[in-house]
């Protein structure tokens, strides 16, 4: 019989639905982490919300588990990447409390606004205060954010949006305004965040975005904590910069203390954005559900870890997805600006396979830059959502390599193609970016710099890289024309700096460069 531990509050109907189906449940939420990682290896499933760590000491003593169910949206508390290594699933629940998180916020603004904490307080002294709303804006519009700005949109405020995956058609469709970050920045009375925490995502809010809002602003992070950092929104609350923030999400939680605590201007709750009876309960049988039917059957369901995937495909297919999502990552982190439509192209060999899989692959590892908990199963759903154009192509005769996948992506403002190959049948390599040949493998740090042809470049970037202690592994290049537009792909064997890049993008001839990691 598998054993499932249940190690966070869910509700009692998730160990009744495990139970019914025939499986063994302990349910032991708030375990100490010592006690949690001597218990662990009795278990072949794991039940959490967000207060138990899942890291990668706990897994190691995991020597049974298969599957980890989050009940929420949320694996930030679990470490994805040990997971994958032990070959343990990690489900999700991402639509399950969307509504609830965005009923928090809305509910979080209107305090915000109308001050109703310092009013309450005021008003039970003798005094009579009065404030105004002023309107709402949105960083990040995805499920939660679409859910705020349908019921701004309903109480007549101006909804304006930055989402770098959000088409202006999706835009115009939902009835809100798209703008850059810094537009938004600029513009907002109100600021809402609805963004995953990643690295492109960690510290968003910072001294520098926090100069560049308007003076009075609001701030309103019912997403996660880790977005917003709370040492500079302090200082702007105290210059008076920022006229108040309303936080949900703190960086470290529970927060029994922090820099934001004990301000008039302040409106604090302990991660609540989830905490209603439905939203839990919907969670909470899901996440039953699919822990079993993955247990019971080997049925996949919201996964952030595993293709969908019969055995003899996925040893198949192992070498090639490597190569698609090396592809969708490379385009993925250099795309800057929305997402139109991806075109992924398949020649020779692979055109025979089973090649959906390595299209969704590669849709990830495109999407993934930017989007927390998005994998294989729900990258098509997501680009639909952002009415992005997605089309997968195949031409079993071979033009240059016996095989090869193409990626093509149409931003707003550009389009981009980058393809690959394997060598030795099971090898990824890059052999073209935007039309310039050139054969690389992708390391774990890559500097990639596009600049003008001209001599000197290669020895004044390298002089960069020297004075700056880095030391190159590899170096690859690729030109359109002598003369022309040319690019550099370094791998190296460190995270490159900021410091390190501004140093790069002020070389002559450089018009752009960018850290890369695989």
């Amino acid at each position: 019989m598998a054993r499932v531990l249940i190690a966070d509050e869910l509700s009692p109907r998730a160990a009744e639905i495990l139970s019914a189906r025939g499986i063994d449940v302990d349910f032991r939420p708030g375990l100490p982490a010592a006690e949690l990682t001597e218990r662990i290896a009795r278990y072949d499933g794991l039940a959490v919300r967000s207060a138990t760590k899942v890291t990668k000491g706990l897994l190691g003593h995991a020597a049974t588990l298969k599957v980890i169910g989050r009940a929420g949206i949320g694996v930030d508390n679990i470490d994805v990447e040990a997971a994958t290594e032990r070959g343990i699933v990690v489900m999700n629940t991402p639509y399950g409390n969307s509504v609830t998180a965005a009923e928090h916020t809305i509910a979080l603004l209107f305090a915000l606004c109308r001050q109703i904490p310092a009013a309450d307080r005021s008003t039970q002294a003798g005094k009579w205060e009065k404030s105004r709303f002023m309107g709402v804006e949105v960083i990040g519009c995805g499920n939660v954010g679409v859910a705020v700005a349908e019921r701004a949109l309903g109480l007549r405020m101006k909804v304006i949006a930055y989402d770098p995956f959000l088409s202006p058609d999706r835009a115009r469709g939902l009835g809100v305004e798209k703008v850059a970050l810094e537009a938004l920045l600029a513009r907002a009375d109100f600021i809402t965040l609805h963004t995953p925490l990643t690295e492109a995502t960690r510290n968003l809010i910072d001294a520098r975005a926090l100069a560049m809002m308007k003076p009075g602003v609001r701030l309103i992070n019912c997403a996660r904590g880790g977005l917003v950092v709370e040492d500079d929104l302090a200082a702007a609350l105290d210059s008076g910069h920022v006229a108040g923030a309303a936080i949900d999400v703190f960086t470290e939680e529970p927060a029994t203390a922090s820099p934001l605590f004990g301000r008039d201007n302040v409106v604090a709750t302990p991660h609540l954005g989830a905490s209603t009876s439905e939203a839990q309960e919907n969670v909470a049988l899901q996440i039953a559900e699919q822990i079993a039917d993955f247990l019971l059957t080997g049925a996949v369901s919201n996964a952030v870890n595993m293709p969908s995937l019969t055995a003899e495909e996925a040893q198949r297919l192992s070498p090639y997805m490597k190569l698609a999502e090396q592809l969708g990552s490379f385009a993925g982190q250099l795309t800057e600006t929305g997402i139109k439509a991806v075109a992924v192209e398949y020649e020779g060999a692979i055109a025979e396979l089973n090649v959906k899989p390595l299209t969704a692959i590669a849709l990830t590892g495109l999407l993934a830059p930017q989007l927390a908990a998005v994998n294989m199963v729900n990258a098509p759903v997501v680009c639909r959502e952002r009415d992005i154009r997605v089309s997968e192509t195949r031409r079993a005769e071979p033009v240059d390599y016996q095989t090869l996948i193409r990626v093509v992506v149409e931003t707003e403002r550009r389009r981009r193609e980058v393809a690959g190959t394997l060598f030795g049948g099971d090898k990824p390599r890059l052999v073209s970016v935007e039309g310039m040949a050139l054969e690389a493998e992708l390391g774990r740090n890559v500097l990639f710099v596009r600049n003008l042809d001209k001599p000197g470049f290669i020895g004044a970037l390298g002089n960069v890289l020297a004075a700056a202690a880095v030391n190159i592994a590899t170096f690859h290049l690729g030109r359109t024309t002598p003369g022309g537009e040319a690019i550099a792909l370094v791998e190296v064997d460190q995270p490159l700096t900021p410091a390190i890049l501004d140093t790069v993008r002020a070389l002559p001839n450089v018009v752009q460069a960018k850290a890369m990691r695989f």
